[in-house]
């Protein structure tokens, strides 16, 4: 039995902000669990418009597949101003994205994981989920502390036990690039997943929509812009080399 069997009957809880993982991580959860349902935050971040982002891409996924829209459950969303009341960062500040002390990028809102994964968790108990779905990942993210793979496992055990619940968190852009991210969606969703994803998702820390790139909406210059772009660049390039070797058999 595969992964993907065992999990069929089961139901997910995504945390799902409208950006380019979650939305990868959404079209994970929908080709293995049995009923997904969605958590989206509020907290006073300045790229605020990915929260207007999320009805459109749920609406668009439920039209991919029919089995996406059979199991796409609930959305739910938070506010938690007092995140971005007690964060000086460039995510809810109007300041400029330059490197702290500590050697982390200021766009690192401290806890802000941890709290997520706490509500997302709260959440699922009163819902009947027992996995959660985060895109946290260790490759491309800046160092931040709470998406470091052993932070995860050490907020699993902690949920657990506080809450006598056998919670599974699920995180699977962990190990895996920008690049790998945008192939992963087209090995879950096909080109047209891939399109979604770069017409309607949001992953600009400034909050920027108004200028198109190949990859997306955004700034260009801030580092989730950066690191998007180059992700697709890769992306695009192993498609040809993909092609051509293919031509050659």
């Amino acid at each position: 039995m595969t992964e993907a069997q065992a999990h069929a009957e089961e139901g997910a809880l995504v945390l799902f902000s409208g950006g380019q993982d979650s939305a990868t991580c959404l079209a994970y959860a929908l080709e293995r669990f049995g009923r997904v349902e969605t958590l989206g935050f509020h907290y006073g971040q300045r790229h605020a418009v990915e929260l207007e982002r999320r009805p459109v891409l749920r609406d668009a996924f439920a039209t991919l597949k029919p089995a996406w829209a059979s199991r796409l459950g609930a959305d739910h969303m938070l506010d938690m101003p007092v995140l971005g009341q007690i964060s000086e960062t460039a995510l809810t500040r109007d300041v400029a994205v330059e490197m702290a002390e500590g050697g982390l990028p200021n766009t690192f809102v401290p806890g802000r994981n941890l709290v997520f994964l706490t509500f997302a968790a709260a959440l699922a108990y009163r819902r009947g989920l027992r996995h959660i779905i985060g895109g946290m990942c260790e490759t491309d993210f800046s160092g931040y502390p709470d998406c470091r793979d052993d932070t995860v496992k050490a907020m699993q055990v902690a949920l657990n036990l506080g809450m006598e619940k056998r919670f599974v968190l699920h995180t699977p852009l962990m190990w895996i690039d920008k690049a790998e991210t945008w192939g992963l969606a087209e090995r879950l969703g096909g080109t047209a997943l891939v399109d979604l994803i770069v017409e309607d998702a949001h992953t600009c820390y400034l909050g920027e929509r108004g200028k198109r790139h190949a990859w997306g909406y955004g700034c260009g210059e801030c580092p989730a812009c950066k690191l998007r772009a180059d992700g697709f660049a890769r992306y695009r390039a192993g498609q040809g080399v993909e092609r051509r070797a293919a031509a050659t058999k």
